[in-house]
């Protein structure tokens, strides 16, 4: 399944945020894997600080436990000066729906 999502990042944190992922721990990229994601991109409108997140799942429920992970959340922590975020450190996001696809 395709999954389309949106968060926010503080005012001036676009080049620190881009920084860290570039940068995305291996452990993060196994987990991400492990729980069934693929073909991951986040895109940002530098206008409102508003990010697009796509990514590609096998099964909602397997990547909803995902956040459960140690690493998910040390990930969290890490992100978490640098973007609007839950009490828990997860970000805030906003599932997206999908209105249009084409092969």
């Amino acid at each position: 399944m395709r999954k389309g999502f949106k968060m926010k990042l503080n005012e001036g944190q676009a080049e620190e945020y881009e920084k860290r992922h570039n940068a995305l721990w291996d452990e993060m990229k196994e987990m991400i894997h492990a729980y069934g994601g693929s073909n991951y991109s986040i895109f940002l409108d530098r206008e409102t600080n508003t990010l697009f997140g796509y990514i590609e799942l096998e099964d909602e429920e397997k990547w909803k436990a995902s956040a459960d992970t140690e690493i998910c959340r040390k990930w969290w922590h890490f992100m978490a000066d640098i973007m609007e975020v839950n009490p828990d450190e997860s970000p805030v996001s906003t599932d997206l729906f999908e209105v249009f696809h084409l092969d």
